[in-house]
């Protein structure tokens, strides 16, 4: 079952079941597919695309989590939070610290990356090799700290 039709089978039973938290959420997600397939791209969406809308939508909600939070606007923040446990039910099951970490140190020791002018080459292989099951940043942040000591 692709995305789009595990999409639409958890919105009808959302309005079944009058979930407005799982709702909002799941219209995020049918909304960010249809843009997607409007947009001139390749009509059928490859699960590599599905993965990379959602994790665009996860990304996009907590920079907004991370304003609100600042903002003390704990009503929105709270939203933010509803719509990104929503939308990674649909995620792969994410990666641990320490699995993250030992995924990434592998990498780092297959390329015989030293310093941080090998950071691309890392990010490369580790974004290619962790797609959907890690966050990009948290990615990044753990090659710099490999690379820079």
């Amino acid at each position: 079952m692709s995305l789009e039709e595990r999409i639409n089978q958890d919105l009808k039973e959302a309005m079944k079941a009058k979930d407005d938290v799982a709702l909002r959420g799941i219209r995020a997600i049918k909304a960010a597919i249809l843009l997607e397939k409007t947009s001139g791209a390749k009509h059928d969406l490859s699960q590599d695309v599905e993965m990379k809308i959602l994790q665009k939508l996860v990304k996009q909600r907590r920079e907004s989590l991370d304003i609100y939070e600042k903002n003390g606007r704990e009503d929105l923040a709270k939203t933010e939070r509803e719509e990104i446990a929503i939308i990674e039910r649909y995620l792969p099951q994410q990666l641990s610290e320490a699995e993250l970490r030992s995924e990434i140190q592998a990498i780092v020791t297959a390329t015989g990356a030293s310093s941080m002018k090998d950071m691309g080459k890392v990010m490369g292989m580790a974004t290619k090799k962790l797609a959907g099951r890690a966050d990009g940043k948290a990615v990044s942040d753990i090659v710099k700290e490999l690379l820079g000591s």
